[in-house]
């Protein structure tokens, strides 16, 4: 599959990394969390041992992030979902395109599926429901365009962000739109997004869906929960895809 070059509507490029395997008509896109990037272990391991399945992957850091252009100071959902958008726009004509999105990544992937046809798979990984109580519960104490997002000062905690994800509120709305196949994958451990997040969009969903609950996993998984993730991914494509 020959891929482009990516980039936003903004003209900032969309780093990614191409994983080939033997079917040519399908594309499954990985996308990232907040503080996160295309290199993180999860998306590696996954990208790789699904490639070894047969599916083509497409790790991608969103502008702001990682080695892609941008400022961390404007990543917002919002302009994630535009970045993806953007990146499905560049995508061959007649690939079937299926998207797994880890964390905020997942929300994305949850507001973009329900707008936009073209994926019709949907994959989420401790995906981030309650996005203003997210906001709340991990930065109250931080001021916003002042400080910084767990004491790193790579991530600065923006006003706009803060102010996306307060707009947005909860995807549950958004979630009961969904029409395509949804898997979705959460760690009973997970002290970052609960567990209850992937519960409440799973009630609200009314698409053929399923829910994985992956017991002692955290919210970045590990290499021991690494080959479950894997093989519900791969037999979800299979069905689905």
């Amino acid at each position: 599959m020959n891929l482009p070059e990516f980039r936003n509507r903004l003209g900032e490029r969309i780093d990614t990394s191409f994983h080939s395997a033997p079917r040519e008509d399908v594309l499954l896109v990985l996308g990232h969390g907040l503080t996160g990037n295309k290199d993180r272990p999860l998306l590696i391991a996954l990208a790789e041992g699904l490639s070894k399945r047969g599916w083509p992957c497409l790790r991608i850091s969103y502008t702001g992030s990682g080695g892609s252009e941008g400022r961390f100071e404007d990543v917002t959902i919002t302009k994630e979902t535009e970045d993806l958008a953007d990146l499905l726009d560049a995508l061959p004509e007649g690939v079937r395109i299926a998207y797994c999105g880890h964390s905020m990544g997942g929300a994305v992937g949850v507001i973009t599926t329900a707008a936009d046809a073209r994926i019709r798979v949907l994959v989420t990984l401790s995906g981030m429901v309650y996005t203003a109580n997210f906001v709340e519960r991990e930065f109250d104490d931080i001021v916003p365009g002042e400080g910084v997002m767990w004491e790193d000062p790579d991530f600065p905690l923006s006003k706009v962000y803060v102010a996306d994800l307060q707009a947005i509120g909860d995807t549950l709305d958004v979630a009961a739109e969904i029409e395509v196949p949804w898997l979705l994958i959460h760690g009973s451990q997970d002290d970052i997004i609960p567990v209850l997040d992937s519960e409440d969009a799973y009630a609200a969903a009314q698409c053929d869906k399923h829910l994985v609950e992956i017991d002692g996993a955290d919210h970045v998984f590990d290499e021991t929960s690494y080959p479950r993730i894997i093989e519900e991914v791969d037999a979800w494509l299979k069905e689905y895809l």
